[in-house]
């Protein structure tokens, strides 16, 4: 069984987040001994009594094997912090969330993404422009991020999608427990081009107080944040306060001094962040035109020790796939299908009768 079973049932418990799963993971090495460890341990672990009460009735309450035997068959994935996959950019913020639970697919080129965010009363003008912003991030390869919420969440989620490209919805429920219950289908549109992810557990219901967290993953998520229109105290404004602290770029859509919906926005500007006036203004500060070239340069890096093991003997002059298998002292089955997958990915080139050459070696033009 997946010891990430371990890092569920920490995740069940009240009171356990991201400091405490740290100082799980220090103190025992792994959650696996961390869950069967006795009070005396998890409270040299820095767990407190009534938290060491709540993970002693856990114990006897949860049965880790047929939640994740649940997970599986729901289609869902996980990524902790000790996965590879886990999002690299989230997990440079301040306590990111020790589990991500993932309906679809985080992609690597996900890590290229912006936030869209605003209010659920989104006025006609805040429509047009989340439309024209969310259409071009997706024309140009970036992940639109959002809450599926009503309003510009959703408009954006849509936009993406119909634009041909990825979009991203962070819950503050379950999975599992898509809410509204009206984007049901939107949802699962987005699992097909992107995913829906949260750090709240499958079955987890939606609550008030859910949303204010997840908005950190927005933002952790992202790029940059755009806030199209918020009021005084739209939620957006909170996902705006969480870039700032992660260091994100904040855009802000300025509107009419008498619009409700403008309010927020137009105190955002007043407090520093850029006022989105084009698509333009992003395209100049995240210098989307050189994405496409960080996207090919990603898929030049080897995936694991075997690639890198043949990149090395690999340059701009042709060498045998025998010469290979020499240098590399690996089988030639694991070689030839290697190089396969790398020729596939751009990374080599054969060049006749077997002879392989380094696409980086061999294009001059090619720019780390």
């Amino acid at each position: 069984m997946d010891d990430r079973k371990y890092w569920v049932g920490f995740n069940l418990i009240k009171g356990i987040g991201a400091v405490r799963m740290q100082g799980l993971v220090a103190y025992f090495g792994d959650l696996e001994s961390a869950w069967g460890a006795d009070p005396a341990g998890l409270a040299e672990a820095g767990l407190g009594a009534k938290v060491i009460e709540r993970v002693l009735a856990a114990r006897q309450k949860v049965d880790l094997d047929q939640i994740w035997n649940r997970i599986e068959s729901q289609g869902i994935k996980i990524l902790t912090w000790q996965d590879e996959q886990y999002p690299s950019r989230l997990k440079e913020i301040d306590q990111p969330p020790p589990v991500l639970y993932i309906r679809g697919e985080y992609l690597p080129d996900d890590l290229f993404a912006v936030a869209i965010v605003g209010t659920r009363r989104v006025t006609p003008y805040g429509r047009q422009v989340t439309e024209e912003i969310s259409s071009f991030l997706a024309a140009n390869g970036i992940t639109v991020v959002s809450g599926l919420a009503r309003g510009v969440d959703a408009i954006a989620h849509q936009t993406a999608l119909k634009a041909g490209g990825r979009t991203i919805g962070i819950l503050g429920s379950g999975v599992d427990k898509i809410y509204p219950p009206e984007h049901q289908k939107l949802a699962e549109q987005m699992m097909e081009r992107g995913a829906v992810i949260s750090d709240y557990a499958p079955g987890t219901p939606p609550d008030a107080s859910n949303f204010p967290p997840r908005n950190r993953i927005i933002s952790g998520l992202s790029l940059a944040v755009v806030v199209i229109e918020a009021g005084e105290t739209s939620g957006a404004l909170i996902t705006a306060e969480f870039a700032a602290e992660q260091g994100r770029e904040i855009f802000a859509v300025p509107g009419s001094i008498l619009a409700p919906q403008s309010k927020g926005t137009n105190k955002l500007i007043q407090n520093g962040a850029q006022p989105l006036l084009s698509a333009n203004d992003l395209m100049q500060a995240l210098d989307i035109t050189r994405i496409g070239e960080h996207k090919t340069a990603r898929k030049m890096l080897p995936a694991d020790e075997t690639e890198a093991r043949l990149l090395n003997v690999l340059g701009g002059e042709p060498l045998h796939v025998d010469e290979i298998r020499n240098q590399t002292d690996l089988p030639i089955e694991r070689v030839s299908a290697t190089l396969a997958l790398m020729e596939l990915k751009g990374m080599v080139r054969q060049v006749g009768g077997m002879n392989y050459v380094s696409v980086r070696e061999s294009q001059s033009e090619y720019k780390t």
